[in-house]
């Protein structure tokens, strides 16, 4: 009894916010499971913001990770742009450093560049991905990033 007294008046000074931080706050919806879950390792949801047409040629969606959940090596031929919305993640190239990555970053990959992004291991995370450069701009799926490499030298 006094354990949900307790938990009562926790729910009450704290205006009810520790619950709801178990929920990633961001701007867009977090949308579908990814259904392009085969090229990344844990769950991922994706939510189509702009659709590839003939007047703006790129590309817009929200992709949101779950904790851990991250995209295999891949390149852009055309390039990539994210935009950290919330949460903590992590982006790599291959050969370099592994870079944490928080809400208001920006990263600019180049074409052909190899790399993968994700979720921290303890964090939800969520970004805007644009491909710029449509119809030109591939995606080449590549191989899974190993827990090793994911652990890396953090």
């Amino acid at each position: 009894m006094k354990k949900l007294l307790l938990i009562i008046l926790a729910v009450i000074i704290c205006g009810g916010n520790f619950i709801m931080a178990r929920e990633l706050q961001q701007p867009f919806a977090k949308g579908e499971i990814n259904p392009y879950s085969e090229f990344f390792t844990g769950i991922t949801h994706l939510s189509r913001l702009v659709a590839n047409d003939n007047i703006w040629n790129s590309s817009i969606a929200n992709v949101t990770f779950d904790a851990g959940a991250r995209t295999n090596w891949h390149k852009h031929s055309g390039g990539q742009i994210l935009l950290v919305t919330a949460g903590e993640g992590r982006y790599q190239e291959k050969g370099k450093e592994i870079q944490i990555i928080k809400k208001g970053d920006v990263v600019k990959i180049p074409p052909e560049v190899v790399h993968w992004h994700g979720a921290a291991p303890d964090s939800e995370f969520a970004h805007i991905s644009i491909e710029p450069n449509l119809p030109d701009n591939l995606t080449t799926w590549l191989e899974p990033v190993t827990d090793e490499e994911y652990r890396g030298n953090l």
